[in-house]
């Protein structure tokens, strides 16, 4: 029987301790295309997501990938990030947390693991539908340096009575 990782265990416990002492959690995630992310936010091949409870619907942590459903830009969107490509979880408060080691992502080892002449599926990104560019003109590289799109000053709510 193969070893089974202590590392979706210590993410889910580290996720438990943060919203327990009422801190926000945070994930590092070394993006691939086994990685389902907005592409516009990942820097250097990294995002970072916030994932507390306020943030995010539908969270689920499993032994084999970490998922739910996020806004960015008021845009709701599917996040679906293998365990194995976490870098990192930590309060942003106090920055304590755990770093992991990910020597190879989860798209790598998966390409390692087929036979030559057979290809498995694999998820990739989707421009955003707001954008209404063509598709020929959307690029998304996860190596760009941008910075994400610049918000209109501080988001405030309006009481309608």
């Amino acid at each position: 029987m193969p070893d089974i990782s202590t590392k979706p265990y210590l993410l889910r416990a580290l996720y438990e301790w943060c919203t327990d002492s009422g801190f926000t959690p945070y994930l590092a995630v070394k993006v691939d295309a086994a990685t389902t992310v907005p592409m516009e936010y990942v820097k250097k091949g990294e995002i970072i997501l916030n994932i507390a409870y306020g943030a995010t619907s539908g969270l689920k942590m499993d032994n084999d990938a970490i998922q739910f459903r996020a806004r960015f830009s008021g845009v709701s969107r599917d996040i679906y990030v293998p365990v194995h490509n976490v870098l990192a979880i930590y309060a942003n408060e106090n920055g304590q947390g755990m770093a992991f080691d990910v020597s190879a992502t989860a798209a790598e080892m998966a390409a390692t693991a087929e036979e030559p002449g057979t290809s498995a599926p694999t998820l990739s990104a989707v421009p955003d539908l707001a954008s209404a560019a063509p598709p020929a003109q959307v690029s998304h590289s996860p190596d760009d340096d941008d910075e994400p799109p610049k918000k209109g000053g501080r988001p405030t709510l309006t009481r309608i009575k």
